[in-house]
């Protein structure tokens, strides 16, 4: 699985606190909806928009749904 994470996604990550292996986490054992233009993971606490080409993901934003309960 290779990751290529768009700049929006990177800043996302740095204040949610989320990592690239919880990412390639929410891929592998989360439940996946397919979007317009993609696919959105959600595992946890965790979801992260993506789309596959081939064995790479392009991650568009990731986010969190701490505390929205």
């Amino acid at each position: 699985m290779i990751l290529q994470i768009s700049k929006h996604a990177k800043e996302k990550m740095d204040i949610e606190g989320i990592d690239e292996d919880q990412i390639k986490k929410a891929i592998k054992m989360g439940a996946i909806s397919r979007q317009t233009n993609g696919y959105l993971a959600s595992y946890t606490y965790i979801n992260v928009a993506y789309k596959k080409r081939g064995d790479v993901y392009r991650i568009k934003t990731v986010f969190t749904t701490k505390g929205e309960r």
